[in-house]
């Protein structure tokens, strides 16, 4: 089976994988001479997101090239501690959160992919339709070409468009180790009056951060947002503001978009994965993009033919990712609340959250994506 796949990202790379482990012929088309870059912002995986990377000989590589992370704390802006549970999993599973850079993520998938028979053009920017040169006579195209997919628009052109999300995000990490008050190991999350700041100290002590910035009217250019605004909009948070002041650079900037749900998210010969059919959020980017990797995998394995995998694909992925972005718009929604909203978070919270956690997100964590045929 000869397999186009449109997007040489997370979601790109990890379908590369998965269908040249089953015997397909697979040439992946990035537009970009590098996705990743040489900077940028990081990316965590659940325990749902390791076991599917297991599943496709991927996880003690991924493991290696970032750090495990075992809590997850939320604060308020005055340092009240709301929240401390696990990290991306139940607190009996073995597996811990991976958290590492997106560049280091999508070089070790792709390095994997290559080592699978996958080949990758960098620097060539498919439509995904059919008519397409590039495209040529495939059995199978794949749209991995995220939340602006233009796969997606030759599926359906009447599918849904991206719209801003009220939310700007800007990362960096410190110019060295910093000292931060108390226990603040693991995944520390500060609801501050202007949006969500997220910070974890690395094993070296560096910090990396991401200030997520609530803004009706996005800016014009969010790549003029530079440190010293973000101290301006963080000047009543002590912990973020002092991150920010051992910071001498932004390394991501990127206005936060979301998108309505996508009804037509395959034909008889091209399906979409990742944030191209269902950008998620909530951390669980890329989680999902390497779930749907395995999941496309084992369809086409088990179906006569190629429409009939897409369709059981799609019956099989559809809930669980309409399920999560339900739970993603209440996060986001949570991060854009105003004052009152804000206060009465820091009042309830505290009482609620670590009892309701795992009762809450189980169905989520406990997802087996299962092996890959032989």
């Amino acid at each position: 089976m000869r397999v186009t796949v449109v997007g040489g990202g997370v979601a790109g790379s990890a379908c590369a994988i998965a269908l040249a482990r089953i015997g397909a012929q697979i040439t992946v088309y990035e537009a970009y001479e590098d996705p990743a870059g040489p900077v940028g912002s990081f990316v965590s995986l659940a325990v749902n997101g390791l076991r599917a990377l297991d599943a496709l000989g991927c996880l003690e590589a991924v493991q290696r090239a970032g750090f495990p992370v075992d809590r997850q704390r939320m604060w308020s802006g005055r340092d009240r501690l709301l929240g401390d549970v696990p990290r991306g999993r139940r607190s009996g599973d073995p597996l811990r959160s991976v958290t590492l850079m997106r560049a280091d993520l999508v070089g070790v998938l792709r390095e994997e992919a290559k080592r699978a028979g996958a080949r990758i053009l960098v620097g060539r920017r498919l439509s995904g339709d059919r008519r397409d040169p590039l495209v040529g006579d495939a059995d199978l195209v794949v749209g991995a070409d995220g939340i602006w997919s233009a796969t997606r628009r030759a599926v359906d052109p009447a599918a849904p468009r991206p719209r801003y999300a009220g939310l700007y995000s800007i990362s960096g990490v410190t110019d060295g180790p910093v000292r931060l008050p108390g226990d603040r190991h693991g995944f520390n999350m500060v609801f501050a009056r202007r949006g969500v700041f997220i910070y974890l100290p690395a094993p070296d002590g560096i910090v990396w951060w991401s200030a997520q910035v609530a803004a009706a009217d996005a800016p014009p250019d969010v790549t003029t947002v530079g440190l010293a605004e973000l101290a301006e909009l963080f000047a009543a948070e002590k912990t973020p503001l002092a991150v920010l002041r051992a910071s001498s650079a932004v390394t991501a900037a990127t206005l936060l978009h979301v998108l309505p749900p996508v009804e037509r998210r395959h034909d008889d010969r091209t399906v979409l994965i990742g944030d191209a059919a269902h950008p998620v959020g909530s951390g669980q980017g890329a989680s999902m993009a390497v779930e749907d990797a395995v999941a496309l995998a084992r369809a086409l394995s088990a179906a006569d033919t190629v429409p009939a995998a897409l369709a059981a694909f799609d019956r099989l992925r559809h809930d669980r990712t309409r399920k999560l972005a339900k739970a993603a718009a209440a996060n986001r929604d949570a991060k854009t609340a105003g004052p009152l909203a804000s206060r009465l978070r820091e009042i309830v919270m505290p009482f609620f959250f670590n009892r309701l956690y795992e009762k809450a997100t189980g169905w989520l964590y406990d997802h087996d994506p299962g092996k890959l045929p032989a």
